[in-house]
């Protein structure tokens, strides 16, 4: 039998590239989505392929771009036609206070934080009821509990919240839609401050591992069958903390 098809977006690098690899291992043929590391995409496809095969490929596109990221879906269809799983991982994050945000802001944060996912949910929607397959989403804590000066990011990720449970409705019983909300695995590279505040109060008393992500990732897109329109915090918990924010 085709293995089944997972395309992976923002995989190049850090939790993404942890993801794309932890589905490998279970199996999948993966598409890694890249914007601007296209040189560790390529190097991620070539040590997949060489593990098995033909059993992943990259695909470019500016997420921002709604022609761009519709034609990522078309490209990742025509490349592996048995596509079963969608995880929306890419993401940008930065400071936009209020007095400083501008349109130029708007469009980087909530389009490739928002309607990025949704425009790739909406494309690959009969192919993925077709293999009854799941989507997972990267949300964020911040979904919830603003972070200070990053109204814009806060917004976004609380509609990407949002679309998880609509779509689980809207998609279902065919395809699940669930999803994972970070802790402290990886700090942004920018924008993050207080991050030992913020390890002091959590619960765990530590930050968690990528693979921490990548295989809630994996369980939910396999081996949660009875499970839809769920968001799981990953987060050593923090959501019940939340300190420094």
């Amino acid at each position: 039998m085709a293995a089944p098809v997972a395309l992976v977006t923002g995989a190049a690098r850090r939790i993404g590239a942890r993801i794309a690899r932890r589905l490998h291992q279970s199996g999948y043929d993966v598409i890694v989505h890249y914007h601007h590391s296209e040189e560790q995409a390529r190097t991620l496809v070539e040590d997949l392929n060489r593990q098995r095969h033909n059993s992943a490929a990259c695909l470019y596109a500016d997420l921002v771009v709604p022609d761009q990221v519709r034609q990522l879906a078309a490209e990742a269809l025509a490349l592996k036609p048995g596509l079963r799983l969608l995880v929306n991982n890419a993401s940008r994050f930065y400071r936009t206070p209020l007095h400083q945000a501008s349109d130029e802001d708007w469009d980087q944060l909530m389009h490739s934080n928002l309607r990025a996912p949704f425009l790739l949910s909406q494309a690959l929607a009969a192919t993925l009821k077709q293999h009854h397959g799941a989507i997972v989403n990267l949300v964020d804590v911040y979904a919830e509990k603003p972070l200070r000066e990053h109204p814009l990011y806060c917004m976004a990720k609380a509609g990407l919240a949002m679309m998880t449970r609509s779509l689980a409705r809207e998609l279902g019983p065919e395809v699940r839609v669930n999803g994972v909300a970070p802790g402290p695995i990886l700090w942004p590279e920018q924008g993050q401050e207080s991050q030992q505040v913020i390890l002091d109060a959590l619960p765990l008393g530590r930050a968690g591992d990528p693979d921490d992500i990548a295989n809630t990732v994996a369980w939910l897109a396999d081996h949660a069958p009875y499970i839809t329109g769920q968001i799981i915090a990953v987060d050593g918990g923090r959501s019940q903390s939340f300190p420094g924010a």
